[in-house]
């Protein structure tokens, strides 16, 4: 096969073409080294703090989508075909500032600045798909933004205000978007990139089948879909990923289709891409949704690297394993399906041979009589991981439990379901006193571990409470759903 040595896309205003560019070479290391774009910063360096966010435009459903992420954490070579936009790109008409930035000045919105760019960067993308947000879909969309100098309100109250300078559709890039768009189409020649130095190679396959083929050739290749936990690899650990197999512009693992039966979600959506049919869905996700990471993360972060990854943390297997998911595997051109409860085998090894990727999940649709909950709990509400994350789906027929599964991530070295928990609720009627003994049950379901995220007896409390504030959020006689974590 030929194949293309260099990445394209466009930065800015401007057709950038990189050659030899290796697996691990980070987005934000090459504007501020080697471009001298420095009004991104690196605050964390693990896609936490927000301080170096940009928009990156991609084609996708036939138009042109604008993203914000997190350029400390993203590749350089996953930006192929891409549109780079930094802070210094913006401007206001005749050469003014830009109307979110004369907003952030007039309402005082920022202090040290230190974290200015990466907020400026969040409204923008925010005020062009929503000019007239509110202050809680203005909080969504700065998640993934930390101010030290504890600053929000002037910055939201600026992102209320921003319309009130200038509308998105007389913005630069709404009246460039026909000329970008045929830019970047230009760029999409179908083809297998393969750059970078031997021993540290990005490979960005043609579409699955070559991605497939890749692999067999490079069973030891580190796959990268969102980057959102290998790019910590490279900022914290300092670990090789090279070869690297860069997925995230493989179309064919972006689809989301909705059956009468299930949802199937292909490998490569974003938990951004998956959010509005995930939730119309399985209303019980949205909250529990909106607490996964921040925005940036939710545009980077795939539901089938969160699953491959194999974290016991993580934040999606507990509620897929809870409603009954099954994940296909793919090596080659065989396929092959299993229960995703069955995929985590021990702290670190999945049932994943050499070779083979998750290519999608399969999710069924809520079935009549199921009563379901998500529960995440973290030290901070926000952008935070998981000490205890928790999936409840429990089947009642005439006033008795016929089914059950209660699935757990941060009691175990793997996220798995409680089954001797499941079996003190199975036959009982539904009750206060089933939901007693399936907590004390658990004890014997867990033995968690002690970490700086909590200790042990605080994970054995907050997951027997959780199971207590299911009953009590869908018992008749309950009252307002009641949070039991002290208890």
């Amino acid at each position: 096969m030929t194949y293309r040595t260099e990445i394209r896309f466009l930065l800015n205003g401007a057709d950038v073409t990189v050659t030899d560019v290796p697996a691990d070479k980070t987005l934000l290391d090459y504007l501020r080294l080697e471009r001298r774009l420095t009004g991104s910063k690196e605050g964390c360096a693990e896609g936490d703090c927000g301080a170096c966010t940009v928009l990156v435009g991609r084609l996708a459903g036939g138009g042109l989508k604008y993203e914000t992420v997190n350029a400390c954490i993203r590749f350089l070579a996953s930006l192929d075909g891409c549109h780079v936009v930094t802070i210094e790109h913006l401007r206001g008409q005749n050469g003014g500032l830009h109307p979110i930035q004369q907003a952030m000045v007039d309402f005082h919105g920022s202090q040290c600045g230190f974290c200015t760019p990466g907020f400026v960067m969040s409204l923008y993308a925010l005020w062009m798909g929503n000019p007239e947000p509110t202050e809680t879909e203005i909080e969504s969309a700065i998640q993934g933004n930390l101010c030290r100098c504890t600053g929000y309100q002037p910055i939201i109250a600026a992102a209320m205000a921003a319309n009130r300078y200038g509308s998105p559709a007389q913005d630069f890039l709404e009246t460039e978007r026909v000329n970008i768009t045929e830019r970047l189409t230009a760029l999409s020649d179908g083809r297998r990139v393969v750059t970078g130095p031997e021993d540290n190679q990005a490979i960005l396959p043609a579409d699955v089948a070559d991605f497939a083929a890749v692999l067999e050739d490079f069973p030891q290749a580190t796959i990268v879909a969102g980057s959102t936990d290998v790019g910590l690899w490279v900022t914290k650990f300092m670990r090789p990923i090279g070869p690297a197999v860069f997925i995230s512009h493989l179309q064919e693992l972006k689809s989301v289709t909705l059956s009468d039966t299930a949802l199937e979600i292909g490998a490569g959506v974003t938990y951004s891409e998956a959010q509005e049919t995930i939730c119309e869905t399985f209303p019980h996700l949205k909250s529990y949704w909106d607490r996964i990471a921040g925005q940036q993360v939710r545009n980077m972060g795939t539901i089938g690297g969160n699953i491959a990854n194999g974290s016991p943390i993580g934040d999606t297997p507990p509620v897929l394993i809870a409603l009954g998911a099954q994940i296909v595997l793919r090596k080659g051109a065989k396929q092959r399906s299993l229960p995703l409860e069955q995929f985590f085998i021990e702290y670190g090894k999945q049932d994943r041979a050499p070779s083979e990727f998750v290519e999608s999940i399969l999710i069924p649709r809520p079935r009549t009589g199921q009563l379901h909950a998500a529960y995440k709990i973290s030290k901070r509400r926000d952008e935070d991981i998981s000490s205890v994350a928790a999936g409840f789906n429990v089947t009642v027929s005439e006033g008795r439990i016929t089914d059950c599964r209660l699935a757990f991530g941060g009691m175990a070295g793997t996220p798995k379901r409680a089954a001797k928990a499941e079996a003190a609720l199975r036959g009982q009627p539904w009750g206060e006193a089933a939901f007693l003994a399936a907590g004390q049950a658990l004890q014997a379901d867990f033995t968690p571990l002690s970490d700086w995220r909590a200790s042990a007896e605080y994970r054995a409390i907050a997951a027997r409470n959780l199971l207590q504030r299911f009953f009590l959020t869908h018992d008749d006689r309950s009252e307002a759903p009641v949070d039991l974590l002290s208890a």
